[in-house]
């Protein structure tokens, strides 16, 4: 029978303490938390070990399963740039299934420490990190050398020419929400601020921006889009030169939320009014979009999920699996003050 549930535990919760409260042996709890598939037991002892190790709060104790197992219980994410407030929120749903799978997660960044592929490649030798998450902009010949190596990885909302190894979002859809929305008011010179033409999250915003200006009845032509990397600096030049074009969009949408940033500042010096001259929305929401001036119409994507979901893949398939996965819910436009009607 199940031992009776302890009261709040003075000290550390200790692997015996989850067996007693559990009814079972240290070594079911043990084989539980290791996901031994050899263990016979059935599903309701399972699931109240579990449920037990949950309200006991138990954290096992990860050096002395590291030299068990051969496993170091950590892996990495390795994203473009920390400023991007975007991988702010997939870091935080990757590191929400890190612990609830028992492991670390270390971050890092291309741009920042700049130590590139061959570091992570050597604290995978050194095994160190048990497999990588990539966000940033890896070659398919630098990913081959883990492929061939048989390392676990998996690419974070991008692709690559033949890999079969990515958990991305449905930015077409994300894209048509918001030219949607911006016909809706009435819009018909909607322009894209495009990411890098480049990105494969570029490549596939522009193509949901072009489908969606098409069911609308709208032409999508060359001049007015205009790409920028995703920073605000990127944004204000690209919206330097759409507010160029002759007749002027009187819609942008831009393709992520850090390129607006700098967009609405161009906007300002320029003298035009937000939505009143030029209405204004973005890929992505974030809670700074509500802070800006004015407040930023976005389309809200499943990031946190999009990191939550690349981790467990990753913890729980083969380095030989395809992964080819769409994280699709939610997608929303989150209607703020930056977008209206057409002036007359």
């Amino acid at each position: 029978m199940p031992g009776r549930p302890k009261q709040a535990h003075s000290g550390k919760v200790t692997l015996a303490d989850v067996a007693t409260v559990a009814g079972v042996d240290r070594s079911v709890v043990s084989r539980v938390l290791n996901d031994d598939p050899r263990l016979n037991v059935r599903q309701e002892t399972r699931q109240r070990v579990l449920d037990t190790i949950e309200r006991l709060g138990y954290r096992p104790n990860a050096a002395a399963r590291s030299l068990r197992t051969a496993r170091a219980y950590m892996f990495g994410l390795f994203i473009p740039d920390f400023a991007n407030p975007v991988y702010a929120e997939i870091i935080k749903g990757a590191e929400q299934a890190a612990n609830q799978l028992g492991y670390g997660l270390m971050t890092a960044s291309s741009g920042g420490v700049r130590l590139g592929l061959q570091h992570y490649l050597d604290l995978l030798g050194q095994s160190r990190v048990d497999g990588l998450l990539f966000a940033g902009e890896e070659s398919g010949h630098e990913l081959e050398r883990l492929r061939s190596a048989s390392v676990p990885w998996l690419l974070v909302n991008r692709r690559i020419e033949g890999s079969r190894r990515y958990v991305v979002l449905d930015d077409e859809r994300g894209s048509g929400l918001a030219v949607e929305h911006l016909a809706a008011l009435g819009h018909r010179r909607i322009a894209h601020l495009a990411g890098p033409e480049s990105a494969d999250t570029a490549r596939r915003r522009r193509a949901g921006y072009i489908a969606a200006m098409a069911a609308a009845g709208l032409r999508a032509g060359a001049r007015y889009t205009a790409h920028a990397d995703y920073t605000p600096e990127g944004g204000a030049g690209a919206m330097r030169e759409l507010l160029a074009v002759r007749p002027r969009p009187t819609a942008v949408f831009v393709a992520n939320v850090a390129s607006a940033v700098g967009a609405l500042r161009t906007l300002h010096e320029a003298g035009l009014s937000v939505p009143g001259d030029v209405s204004v929305i973005a890929m992505h929401d974030m809670s700074l979009a509500g802070h800006l001036v004015p407040a930023l119409t976005t389309v809200r994507m499943p990031l946190e999920g999009l990191g939550r979901r690349s981790l467990e893949l990753l913890a729980t398939t083969r380095p030989q699996d395809d992964i080819t996965e769409v994280v699709a819910e939610p997608v929303e436009v989150v209607v703020r003050a930056s977008t209206g009607p057409p002036s007359a």
